[in-house]
């Protein structure tokens, strides 16, 4: 049997192919003879005819022929396109793309050897070189595409199984990442909070102890206010006095607060945590980067 450079069951498919075609062809020819016949035994019955009769029956049996000859020809093509409308439906189930060269099919040496192994009925030994100048599919082996596309899952599954991997890895960075930046801002607060206090704590006592101050001069300039009446200009300027250095502490108290939260800071455990928080948010928006690139486009 001839080879066509496939394997045993494309060659038998191709074989298959022809002797349909043959059938086919053999069946027409097989109604054209009857064409002839059917003139001769209908018309041929005188034995002298005249130049237009015998045109006449010439024309007759042009048309049936021509009419069976056009019918084979547009049968044929029609059966080809179904043949490779079989074809190519099979090549896109497995993401193929095949590739014809319409020249070829009018190479005469291919034809004729297409032609010579037809007359010895698929059998003969003699291989037919049918390799074509531009690129077309290449034989599969013995695995056949179910063995192809087994090693093509097996790969895209091995890259899909690493890129999870990797996804895992980044999201547990990330996620430790949240946690540090979490707890340095808590540790932040916290700071802030105590520092704070002891701000607050410390100015509450001294308004108390200026509290205490106008009270026992309110209660002076009361007892004074009782005891002597001449006196009360100089204690009513005495509270007055009282109330401006209260509100000149005050003043003292705000200033101080804010030049102690400016020294604060300014301090190096200020700084550190702030260091801390700049470094984290650059590791978060570099590891949300690095996951954009495996996230999928839909």
């Amino acid at each position: 049997m001839a080879d066509f450079g496939f394997n045993e069951h494309h060659q038998n498919e191709i074989i298959n192919y022809m002797r349909f075609a043959r059938s086919k062809r053999l069946l027409r020819l097989k109604t054209i003879d009857s064409c002839f016949e059917e003139l001769k035994d209908s018309r041929l019955v005188e034995e002298t005819f005249t130049v237009d009769e015998v045109r006449e029956m010439l024309d007759g049996l042009q048309m049936v022929v021509r009419g069976e000859v056009e019918m084979e020809l547009i049968n044929t093509a029609h059966t080809n396109v179904l043949l490779l409308r079989q074809l190519f439906s099979q090549a896109e189930k497995f993401y193929l793309r095949l590739q014809s060269d319409i020249s070829e099919l009018e190479n005469r040496e291919l034809l004729e050897q297409v032609a010579e192994f037809e007359k010895t009925d698929f059998k003969t030994t003699n291989k037919m070189n049918l390799e074509t100048s531009k690129p077309k599919l290449a034989p599969l082996n013995e695995g056949g595409v179910s063995e192809l596309l087994n090693k093509e899952i097996a790969r895209l599954q091995e890259e899909n199984d690493k890129l999870k991997s990797r996804l895992r890895t980044l999201e547990s960075q990330a996620m430790s990442a949240l946690d540090e930046k979490t707890k340095a801002e808590r540790a932040l607060k916290d700071l802030k909070r105590t520092q704070g206090e002891q701000q607050l704590s410390a100015q509450t006592k001294e308004i108390g102890s200026l509290e205490d101050t106008v009270a026992a001069l309110k209660e002076d300039y009361e007892r004074s206010l009782s005891a002597k009446a001449a006196s009360q200009k100089d204690l009513q300027e005495n509270l007055i006095t009282a109330k401006h250095e209260l509100l000149r502490v005050q003043e003292q108290l705000a200033l101080a607060e804010k030049e102690l939260d400016k020294k604060f800071q300014q301090t190096a455990a200020y700084r550190n945590m702030k260091e801390i928080l700049t470094k984290k948010n650059e590791q978060i928006k570099e590891i949300r980067k690095r996951l954009q690139k495996y996230e999928p486009d839909d």
